[in-house]
C-alpha cells in the first residue's frame, strides 16, 4: 500500500526558503559581529545584520534561476561533461550578477554607515572579495537541488513500486477467488446431479437454493473481504444446499463468539473448508457425520477459525494431496496477510479432521476482554 502524497502549498515554501536564508544571514552576521570586536574593529549589531541580510537575500532571489538551470539540466543525465561546463559559466554569471547588485545596494547602505565609497571602487571590492564565495554558493543551491530532487524521486518511485505490489496482489487475490468460484459450483452441480436419480423434487430445492447462493455470491462483485457475518449467512445456505443432500447424516454445530462477526476475512474463506469436510469427512463414511464451525479470538489478539468434521480422516502421510481448495486457502492468506496469518490441516483424536485458520491482529484484544466481561 503506497503512503500518502503532500502537496506542500507555494506559499509554504517560499516561506520555508526565506526562513532559511534569514537563518543563515544571522548566523553569519554574528560571526562577523564577534569577529570584529575580537581584532578591535568593532560594527555596530545593527549594521551586521543589514548587511548580511543583503548578502543572503540576494543570493535567495539568485538561487531562484539557479535551482531552475539545475533541475534543467541535471548532471547525472547524458553529456554531463557539458552540463558542468554549463554550470560554470552559469555560477560565473549568478556571481558577477551578485557582485553587481550588492554594490548598487551597498550604494543605498553604506552612507546609513556614514562610510560612503564610489561606486567603482566599491565593485573592484566586492570582486575580489567575494566572487569564489558566491561561486560555491551557486554550487551549494545546485548540489541542494539535485539532492532534493533525488529525494523526491526515490519516493516516487517508493510509491509506485508499493503500488504495483498492492495491485498484483489485489490481481493475485481475485484469479485465486475466481479459482474457487467455478469449482464450488461444479462440485454443487454434481451433488445435483447424484440427487437427480433418486429424489426430482429435491434436487429441484437444490436448484433452487443453488441459484440463491450464486446471487448471493454475485452480489458481492469484486470485494475481495467480507465481514464474518455476511460469510457465515453464505455458510449457512450452502449447509441448508449440502442438508438437503444427506438429511439426517449431516449435522452442524456452531461454537462462535458474537463479538467477532464484525471482523473481515477473505470472502468465500470458510466455505472450501466446510465443502471439504463435507465431501472428505463425512460422504465417505455411512454413520451420521458432524460438521463442527469454531469462531474465537485468543487473548492476544489473533483470531481463531476452525472447521472441524468426525470423518474418516486424513489420509496416510505422503498419500494426501492438497486439493483445489485447501491450496486457494493456503495461497490467499499468504498474499492478503503474509506471515501474520497459517493454515494447517491436524487429524482430529477422536477421528475425522480438523482445519486451523490463525490470523494475527485483526482483533483487539481490550475490546475481546471487556466484551467478555460484560457477558
Amino acid at each position: 500500500m503506497s503512503g500518502p502524497h503532500f502537496h506542500v502549498p507555494l506559499a509554504w515554501r517560499l516561506s520555508g526558503l526565506a526562513l532559511i536564508w534569514t537563518l543563515v544571514a544571522l548566523a553569519f552576521a554574528g560571526q562577523h559581529y564577534l569577529t570584529s570586536a575580537k581584532v578591535g574593529v568593532p560594527v555596530a549589531w545593527g549594521s551586521a545584520i543589514t548587511g548580511a541580510l543583503a548578502d543572503w537575500y540576494l543570493f535567495g532571489l539568485l538561487a531562484i534561476p539557479g535551482a531552475w538551470l539545475a533541475r534543467r539540466f541535471n548532471l547525472a543525465g547524458p553529456h554531463w561533461r557539458l552540463r558542468i561546463a554549463l554550470h560554470l559559466v552559469a555560477g560565473t554569471v549568478f556571481s558577477l550578477v551578485w557582485i553587481l547588485l550588492r554594490t548598487a545596494l551597498a550604494q543605498v547602505l553604506i552612507p546609513l554607515r556614514g562610510a560612503e565609497k564610489p561606486f567603482d571602487e566599491m565593485l573592484r571590492y566586492v570582486l575580489v572579495a567575494t566572487f569564489f564565495f558566491n561561486m560555491i554558493v551557486y554550487w551549494v543551491v545546485v548540489t541542494g537541488t539535485h539532492a532534493v530532487a533525488y529525494y523526491n524521486s526515490f519516493r516516487e518511485r517508493e510509491r509506485n513500486v508499493l503500488e504495483l505490489e498492492s495491485r498484483l496482489s489485489s490481481a493475485r487475490l481475485q484469479a485465486l477467488r475466481m479459482q474457487l468460484n467455478p469449482h464450488f459450483l461444479f462440485n454443487a452441480l454434481n451433488g445435483i446431479g447424484t440427487l437427480m436419480y433418486r429424489d426430482v423434487e429435491a434436487a429441484d430445492n437444490m436448484l433452487v437454493k443453488l441459484a440463491s447462493l450464486l446471487r448471493q455470491s454475485l452480489d458481492r462483485g469484486d470485494r475481495l473481504t467480507a465481514p464474518l457475518r455476511e460469510e457465515l449467512e453464505f455458510i449457512d445456505r450452502y449447509l441448508a444446499l449440502e442438508q438437503m443432500r444427506f438429511g439426517n447424516r449431516l449435522i452442524v454445530e456452531r461454537d462462535i463468539d458474537a463479538n467477532l462477526l464484525h471482523l473481515h476475512v477473505p470472502t468465500l474463506l470458510l466455505q472450501p473448508l466446510v465443502e471439504n469436510a463435507i465431501k472428505h469427512g463425512v460422504e465417505p463414511v455411512q454413520k451420521p457425520g458432524t460438521v463442527t464451525l469454531r469462531i474465537q479470538a485468543t487473548p492476544d489478539g489473533t483470531l481463531v477459525l476452525i472447521v472441524e468434521d468426525n470423518g474418516r480422516g486424513l489420509p496416510p502421510e505422503g498419500v494426501h494431496r492438497e486439493g483445489v481448495g485447501t491450496s486457494n486457502t493456503r495461497h490467499r492468506l499468504q498474499q492478503q496477510y503474509g506471515g501474520n496469518a497459517s493454515f494447517r490441516l491436524d487429524p482430529r483424536p477422536e477421528g475425522g479432521t480438523i482445519a486451523t485458520i490463525l490470523i494475527d491482529g485483526v482483533v483487539d484484544p481490550l475490546r475481546s476482554r471487556e466484551s467478555d466481561d460484560a457477558g
